[in-house]
């Protein structure tokens, strides 16, 4: 593993243990040249799951993606970064259980926001303004009416 701040490639482990309910392994290591420390985290790799778009073009899931569009929905809420990422892996769990090769990203879309509901209401009505392409006033009264239901 290439150390982040030097480049040089020779560490060691100072601790393994399991993280996201198992799902990875975190792993601290310690350059053994400039002595920094930093983590890394290691996952089963699975066949790529494509995300088909509105359009109909095919993009490779990317949780990185999902997990920021979720950081920005959150942007100065009382969330913690942790709960973010517990409501991603969730999102990643249910994906993994189906064992299928495409999602249609409406699908991913109400999966995240069934679960920002149940977290943040303004955060769920961000994530929903920009998932579901809000363009007039009418739509956000609409969200907040389903949010109180």
């Amino acid at each position: 593993m290439k150390c982040p701040f030097c480049g040089d490639d020779d560490d060691r482990v100072l601790d393994s243990r399991p993280a996201r309910d198992g799902a990875a392994v975190r792993r601290r290591r310690e350059c053994a040249k400039c002595n920094s420390r930093f983590t890394t985290y290691e996952y089963v790799e699975r066949t790529p799951l494509m995300v088909v778009k509105r359009d109909g073009s095919r993009q490779p899931y990317d949780r990185g993606k999902l997990l920021a569009g979720v950081v920005l929905a959150c942007r100065k809420r009382p969330i913690s970064r942790d709960d973010m990422e517990k409501l991603v892996d969730s999102v990643d769990v249910k994906l993994g259980e189906d064992s299928r090769l495409e999602v249609p990203s409406q699908e991913l879309g109400e999966l995240v926001l069934e679960r920002l509901c149940a977290l943040d209401p303004v955060a769920y009505v961000r994530f929903a303004s920009v998932y579901r392409q809000f363009d007039s006033p009418e739509h956000f009264v609409e969200a907040l009416k389903n949010l109180k239901q």
